[in-house]
């Protein structure tokens, strides 16, 4: 919070860390502070809509001031694996829009290696079969996220999630672009060299790491 400032252009994560920021710029703006937001999810959206917080379309915002949101794994050079609830396309689209992007997360996000968190693939449903098939052939347990037996977990752009065990993942950028020249992947939860700054909540205390990719 103490990043924001009046007359800021935000962009709001999804999650349940995200949610916990969002409540406390409700706050504020409830006293004094006027900010817009760009949500990540229809779930942020609402819960910004019911907070009285001014919204915007990424279309009209054309550049974001900072971007808030959370993460599954933070690795030690900065690098994250996020869209645990689904929402990776639009987290990753808004977290390249921003100036700044801050993540906010708790110790136990911090991992050497990432890869412990099933890494979410966003997919086309109609490819869903083929790309599943073709990551397996890397040896990787890889299910279609469900919501229900045999009903599919729909995205807020009507994809599918692919869920990816990979347990360790040696190489992150080679296996970025692995996926993303798969046919009807439509993105990929490795957020890599995309975080300015990272707040770890460690008990009662905050730790500020920088990435070693901070943008200039």
């Amino acid at each position: 919070m103490e990043l924001v400032e009046t007359g800021m252009v935000l962009g709001l994560g999804s999650g349940s860390t995200a949610t916990a920021f969002i409540e406390l710029l409700a706050e504020r703006v409830a006293i004094d502070l006027e900010v817009s937001g760009v949500p990540t999810s229809k779930a942020t959206e609402e819960l910004a809509r019911r907070s009285a917080i001014q919204l915007v379309s990424l279309e009209d915002a054309v550049e974001l001031d900072l971007v808030i949101d959370g993460a599954d794994e933070i690795d030690p050079s900065g690098n994250l694996i996020k869209g645990g609830g689904g929402a990776l396309l639009r987290e990753k689209v808004v977290a390249s829009a921003g100036r700044r992007f801050v993540v906010i997360a708790d110790a136990g996000k911090e991992v050497e290696r990432l890869g412990a968190f099933p890494l979410p693939v966003d997919v086309n449903p109609f490819a869903a079969s083929t790309v599943r098939r073709r990551i397996e052939r890397m040896g990787v347990d890889t299910r279609i996220r469900n919501v229900a037996p045999q009903r599919p977990f729909v995205t807020d752009d009507g994809n599918w999630v692919l869920d990816c065990h990979f347990e360790e993942i040696d190489d992150p950028p080679r296996l970025s672009a692995i996926l993303s020249s798969l046919p009807g992947v439509v993105e990929h939860g490795l957020f890599l060299e995309m975080a300015d700054t990272i707040l770890i909540g460690d008990g009662s205390k905050v730790r500020t790491r920088f990435s070693e990719f901070a943008k200039l």
